[in-house]
This record gives C-alpha cells, sequence and structure tokens, in this order.
C-alpha cells in the first residue's frame, strides 16, 4: 500500500521517471525563452519600421545647415588677436588652451584667449 502524507497518497517514482520529468520542464523553460526571444525581436522590426517611416515622411526642408563660423576680425584664419602671456611660457599656455578646449568639448580655433598669466599661491 502506498505511504499517505496528510491524507494524500504518494508513491516513490523511478530514477527514469524523475528524469523524464527533468527533461520535460527544461524543455518546456527553453521553449517558452524562445518565445519571449521571438516577441521581441517582432516588437524591434516592429519599432524599427515605424521610426523609419516617421523619418521618411518629416520633410528634408526643416534640416537647417551648421552655421558657418564667423570670420576672424583680423582676416586670419583660425586666430582672434593677440595672446598676452604674463609669467607664463609659450609652452605652458598651450598647454592650457589645449586642456580648456578639450574639457569643454569646443574646438580651439572657436575659442579666443586675452590673456594667461601665473597666479602665484
Amino acid at each position: 500500500m502506498p505511504a499517505t502524507t496528510s491524507g494524500v497518497m504518494t508513491t516513490p517514482i523511478s530514477i527514469t521517471d524523475a528524469l523524464l520529468y527533468s527533461v520535460i520542464g527544461m524543455v518546456v523553460v527553453f521553449v517558452c525563452l524562445f518565445m519571449i526571444y521571438l516577441i521581441v525581436k517582432i516588437m524591434s522590426a516592429v519599432y524599427l519600421a515605424v521610426t523609419a517611416k516617421k523619418k521618411a515622411a518629416a520633410p528634408a526642408a526643416e534640416e537647417k545647415p551648421a552655421p558657418s563660423p564667423a570670420p576672424a576680425p583680423n582676416g586670419r584664419a583660425g586666430t582672434y588677436g593677440e595672446l598676452k602671456l604674463v609669467d607664463v611660457d609659450e609652452r605652458t599656455a598651450a598647454a592650457i588652451m589645449a586642456i580648456v578646449s578639450d574639457e569643454t568639448q569646443i574646438p580651439l580655433n572657436e575659442l579666443r584667449f586675452k590673456s594667461i598669466r601665473r597666479v602665484e599661491q
């Protein structure tokens, strides 16, 4: 007679049945994961198609060309007048200007430095 636990009849299962149940469970999990993968792929394709249609429908005339840089006041391209160095050599001044350009993400020829001087602490 099978063993009972709290009124429910239980019977021991064989190793082959246990392995079969485990394989069936793993197959169900992987099938569900594959279905989720397909759903995400389909949603991605639909989203890309919709955004491509919106982009194509938007008139190209609305895009404004990038403004051209203002001409240099002294006529030389990329320079803006004189730079006054006070107690600073040219190499240090060049390093300072390069650091400022890099940190602000503004090209060096668009920055205007009037003077650079050493500040004593």
